[in-house]
């Protein structure tokens, strides 16, 4: 996941403001720079062309995705469900903002068209590379520190990982992806997608963790 500075942050958050208020038209170096108070060479030296842009920006929406790895933690049961809960509602809160629908429905949009249908969607393609996959590959190695630390057991982590992100996000990107209002309580929906997760994937040294009995008892 690459790691902009607060100033390349800030006039991202302005393109991701362009494209939700304006559409993909909106969304030009030019107007880029004036909304952002920089100049295109700015633009330029930091993402590149339009596609080196548009794939910051998304890298930028996706780092919003937090699992709070810390390296040479050790990973309590209850430290697992912290982190797996965080990731599950920081998920939701993205899929269901704005920038993440406008971006999402403009990918589809560029399937219907013939050039796009020939060549695939550049734009579809950039959000499974800089977006889905980086936060995929966050979370799978979260679960595998939980399963590497005896509180997790599976025989594949795409596998597990896969049935934790169908647990949270079930088909609720579909619906608000066609209009549906996004859940009142992210929260809860978090809480009982990893309740879920942990009852089929945890172990016996989570659950004598999480009930606060000593594993060797």
């Amino acid at each position: 996941m690459p790691e902009f500075t607060p100033r390349q942050n800030a006039v991202l958050e302005q393109a991701l403001r362009l494209l939700v208020e304006g559409g993909e038209k909106a969304l030009t170096t030019s107007g880029l720079a004036r909304a952002a108070n920089c100049s295109k060479e700015s633009l330029y030296k930091w993402f590149g062309d339009r596609e080196g842009l548009l794939a910051a920006m998304i890298a930028h929406q996706a780092s919003k995705v937090r699992t709070y790895e810390r390296s040479g933690e050790r990973l309590t049961a209850d430290l697992l469900r912290e982190h797996l809960e965080l990731f599950a509602r920081d998920l939701l809160e993205v899929l269901a903002g704005d920038v993440s629908l406008a971006l999402n429905r403009l990918a589809i949009g560029q399937i219907n068209k013939a050039e796009a249908v020939r060549e695939g969607s550049k734009l579809g393609k950039l959000l499974i590379e800089h977006g889905r996959r980086q936060i995929d590959r966050r979370a799978i190695a979260l679960i595998e520190q939980g399963k590497r630390a005896g509180l997790l057991r599976f025989d594949n982590a795409d596998s597990a990982y896969h049935t934790l992100y169908g647990l949270i996000v079930s088909d609720l990107h579909v619906r608000m992806l066609l209009g549906e209002p996004g859940l009142k309580d992210n929260a809860r929906q978090a809480q009982k997608a990893v309740e879920a997760f942990l009852t089929l994937h945890g172990t016996q040294k989570q659950s004598a963790e999480t009930l606060g009995i000593s594993a060797g008892r």
